[in-house]
């Protein structure tokens, strides 16, 4: 089977990112790398095209510095990069974002889309099953586990509780879960071959998407930091237990 797994470059994954003054996420010229979360759905693919046959094609969206993780993909396994850089789409919003990303798949033969639940710079969660959505596929989100069985999936869903167990027809898209795999580290071998496997670079106008698809709906005009947490109470003394008492009821503990 042929799988398309959404790859992030994300600046700064394990600190916290710089902004620029426009408010919006400094991209180009900063460390970077792969979104850790997209790394279970990419391990995902390769192995499912391991034991079914077919390819894994990375599709990302972002600056020249994107490269980076579509590099890191075709490193650990994937077959084929496809990386949209355009600069009229700087500061594109979800819709925005999930409307490249569908016309850039559209254009891979797959059957399953993979992405991960959420980018660990965004965290907004509604990427993906928009793209589902403009692609018309069925879409099962925080999978943990999956299988082919004949045309379908077997999807099992993570749930509070446990999981649920879902048949799903192709082609679909899903997110994977942070420990649904164990991603594999590129290997020396991988690191040189990823040099030499096919890489399409892509603008918005190659994809076929009028001006007013690419117009942000909404835009970061203010940020502000987080105000500090309160201090706590402390509490002594002979009326101790009853001001306790007192502050869990306000709370609606008791």
């Amino acid at each position: 089977m042929n799988v398309v797994v959404c790859t992030k470059h994300v600046p700064n994954p394990q600190g916290t990112p710089t902004l620029g003054p426009d408010h919006l996420l400094v991209r180009s010229g900063v460390e970077g790398a792969l979104d850790p979360g997209d790394e279970y759905g990419l391990e995902l693919a390769l192995q499912l095209v391991e034991r079914h046959g077919g390819e894994v094609t990375a599709v990302s969206m972002g600056p020249d510095d994107a490269l980076a993780a579509v590099q890191r993909a075709l490193a650990m396994g994937a077959h084929r990069g496809v990386l949209v850089t355009d600069d009229v789409l700087r500061g594109a919003d979800a819709l925005v974002t999930a409307r490249v990303l569908a016309a850039a798949i559209q254009r891979q033969p797959a059957e399953l889309v993979i992405a991960g639940v959420e980018s660990t710079d965004g965290y907004t969660g509604t990427v993906p099953v928009t793209v589902a959505a403009l692609l018309g596929h069925p879409s099962v989100t925080a999978v943990r586990a999956l299988e082919l069985e004949g045309d379908a999936l077997r999807v099992e869903r993570q749930t509070e509780s446990g999981y649920d167990v879902y048949a799903c027809p192709t082609p679909a898209l899903i997110t994977v879960t942070a420990g649904a795999t164990e991603p594999r580290y590129p290997s020396l071998k991988g690191i040189m071959q990823a040099k030499q496997k096919p890489l399409d670079r892509l603008t918005a106008a190659d994809l076929g998407l009028a001006p007013e698809d690419l117009r942000s709906s909404q835009t970061v005009v203010e940020v502000v930091d987080a105000p500090p947490p309160p201090g706590g109470e402390i509490v002594e003394g002979d009326t101790a237990v009853g001001r306790i008492a007192d502050l869990l009821a306000d709370a609606g503990a008791i």
